[in-house]
């Protein structure tokens, strides 16, 4: 996987690469992607992903999922970029899309600030003018959590239990909502756990994506709260509603 390197002045990805114009067809294999183009401009979607559930878009063609895209179907829809991300998609597909000779566009934002820097520049990179949402998003997360902070632990997976490590940007998210991840040191950032050893929490955040927790499946007692995947994991338009949303999830 290649590394994330700092933007130049220029308007690249978040790989430092930029990609020439025009851009009038795109195809998104990351699902907050498509909906951060479709609100902002969405005749310029040609493809997405089965997964990509936000907004609704009827004539897109779907391209199987992020894990396993048909790349023969991305490469003949012609898109003048693809839109990626460094975790959600498998670097070999990458490759071989642009073998094929398309430019692919990846993100791999780990904080909000980053998220929002990414996609003011991945926006531009499509030609398009700075949206609103995007500069309400920046508002609403600028100022700093004032509730009192908790320890959380934070599955997302489960059999075999897996739960945000280090350097995520649910991790981040969290952190600005005064919830600190107690694996948040652990040098994996996906890392496998076991219920009975993860280090002293206050609560368990259950998201209900990737995995669709439902809130029964931890099995120590605990405080358990169950919030929107979405929110949690998503960066694109969502961010706007998402604190007050996790706020109040996280408060019930």
């Amino acid at each position: 996987m290649r590394a994330c390197v700092s933007p130049t002045s220029e308007v690249r990805d978040d790989l430092g690469i930029a990609h020439p114009g025009p851009v009038r067809r795109v195809v998104s294999l990351v699902p907050s992607l498509t909906e951060a183009v479709a609100v902002t401009a969405s005749g310029l979607l040609v493809g997405a992903t089965n997964w990509c559930s936000q907004p609704t878009l009827p004539a897109v063609t779907r391209i199987g999922g992020t894990k396993n895209p048909d790349l023969a179907e991305v490469v003949a829809l012609g898109p003048d970029l693809v839109l990626a991300n460094s975790e959600e998609n498998r670097a070999a597909d990458l490759d071989a899309l642009r073998a094929a000779g398309l430019a692919v566009w990846v993100t791999c934002p780990q904080t909000v600030p980053e998220a929002l820097d990414s996609l003011g520049r991945l926006l531009a990179g499509c030609d398009l003018d700075r949206p609103g949402w995007l500069d309400e998003a920046a508002r609403v997360w600028a100022p700093a959590s004032t509730a009192p902070r908790r320890r959380a632990v934070v599955p997302i997976w489960h059999k075999p239990w897996m739960a945000l490590g280090r350097d995520t940007f649910a991790g981040d998210v969290l952190a600005r909502l005064g919830v600190d991840n107690v694996l948040s040191g652990d040098p994996d950032r996906y890392p496998r756990i076991s219920p009975a050893t993860v280090p002293a929490y206050d609560v368990v955040v259950l998201p209900d994506e990737p995995y669709a927790f439902t809130g029964s499946e931890w099995p120590a007692p605990a405080a358990v709260r169950c919030v929107s995947g979405r929110h949690l994991t998503w960066y694109g338009p969502s961010l706007v509603e998402a604190r007050t949303l996790l706020e109040r999830q996280l408060r019930v």
